[in-house]
Formats: structure tokens, sequence, C-alpha cells
């Protein structure tokens, strides 16, 4: 059984937040949670959110032990696209894309054996 959250359209990029994601995946829910805390990035905090939503979702809607959790799925997509332009030189204009990220993390009952 897994249980999965997803967070949509949060304002870093995706490219920034699958750094973060790559420390996490396939490790134990307490240690994942323990690497975001002393993690320096900006997508560490919401992360951390979506993992631990991930978790009351597997405790609260499938009866599953907390304590035997294990990152099975962690990704990143990409969200729209924010397009500002800003000016340049000599009357021109440049477009600035200001990037969103869907993070998805999967979470399932370690197999014994």
């Amino acid at each position: 059984m897994q249980a999965k959250a997803v967070a949509r359209t949060v304002r870093v990029a995706p490219r920034k937040v699958r750094l973060v994601v790559d420390l996490i995946r396939g490790k134990q829910v307490g240690e994942a949670v323990a690497i975001l805390q002393h993690t320096p990035k900006a997508a560490s905090p919401i992360i951390e959110k979506v993992l631990k939503s991930a978790i009351a979702n597997a405790e609260h809607n499938y009866d599953l032990d907390v304590n035997s959790l294990v990152i099975s799925q962690a990704f990143v997509d990409e969200g729209p696209t924010m397009k500002r332009f800003r000016p340049r030189a000599m009357g021109r204009a440049s477009q600035i894309n200001k990037r969103t990220s869907h993070i998805t993390i999967v979470v399932s009952e370690k197999k014994e054996g």
C-alpha cells in the first residue's frame, strides 16, 4: 500500500527542487525529515511539508505504520511558467521566466524480508 502527497504550482524552479528531492529518494521517512531540516536550500521546507503530508495520508487513510515507511517515489515536474519582461539597453526588452514546480512524494511500507 502506498500514499502520496502533491504540492502544485510551487514558486521555485524545478531544477533547484530536484537537487533536494534527489537527497531523500529511497530513504526512510525519519531520516528524510532529518536531512531536509539540515539542508540550507529554499526548497527544503516545502519538500518537508509535502513529505509530512504524505506521512499523514499514509497514517490516516491507509492505517500504515509510520516507522516502517520509505519514500518509494519522489519527483518534480514543471508547472506553469509566469512570463515577465525587463527593460534592457537601447529600448529593448528581455523575457524573464518565473518557473513553478509540481512536487510529488509517494511513501510505502518497507518490505520485510
